[in-house]
């Protein structure tokens, strides 16, 4: 499997250059006992209160990629403080990255109240998924009940699911005279196959208007 070791001290003070040495001598250590490829060190001086820290984003993203499976780390401190902790968990879990620390000797223990949380998220994850997915069959419905023809009017799908990359844009328009929000035809959008926001429906919709006033 591959890992990427992380090593974090909090702040600049040169005493804790040794603390850095010494996280990564015991994690490569760790890796070598579970032989473990090592692609990546990553060593970083910042709080674990705070989300927004270069290492652990560039950690993130690799695991996104798919370029590692493992992640290793001092203990689950190393990794944050607080919420900060409990939502790097939870987004490792999601990516099915697991986590391997010197103090547990393999994969990381969690409390109780830990384990809580992350259930709890997860749910939460769930229910709002399920929230979309309604908005977007409520969205369908509306319209195609007051006469909208998919089938006829979304020419830009092709065969199999793939569209082209541009909007329909006289569909918005249709949509829109039939008192559709901009937030329901944007998930109605979405149920046809567009990678569409809210936000670019409503700013097709005023270059709509505003090449009207022009005319």
């Amino acid at each position: 499997m591959r890992a990427i070791i992380y090593c974090r001290v909090s702040t600049e003070k040169i005493t804790q250059d040794t603390s850095l040495k010494r996280q990564k001598e015991e994690l490569e250590n760790l890796a070598k006992n579970h032989k473990f490829e090592v692609i990546k060190t990553i060593e970083e001086r910042h709080s674990g209160f705070d989300l927004e820290r270069e290492g652990i984003i560039e950690a993130l993203a690799l695991f996104k990629d798919k370029k590692a499976d493992v992640l290793l780390i001092q203990d689950d401190t190393r990794l944050g403080r607080g919420h900060s902790k409990i939502a790097l968990i939870h987004e490792l879990r999601k990516m099915d990255v697991k986590v391997f620390t010197i103090q547990d000797q393999g994969e990381i223990s969690l409390s109780d109240a830990d384990i809580m949380v992350l259930e709890i998220l997860s749910v939460v994850e769930e229910f709002q998924r399920k929230i979309a997915r309604y908005k977007i069959s409520r969205g369908m419905s509306r319209a195609i009940n007051d006469g909208f023809e998919p089938h006829k009017n979304l020419s830009n799908i092709h065969m199999g699911g793939r569209e082209k990359k541009e909007l329909p844009v006289e569909e918005i328009i249709n949509l829109r005279k039939r008192n559709l929000t901009f937030h329901e035809i944007a998930a109605t959008l979405r149920g046809f196959g567009y990678d569409v926001s809210k936000a670019t429906v409503h700013r097709r919709y005023k270059d709509y208007c505003n090449e009207l006033e022009e005319k």
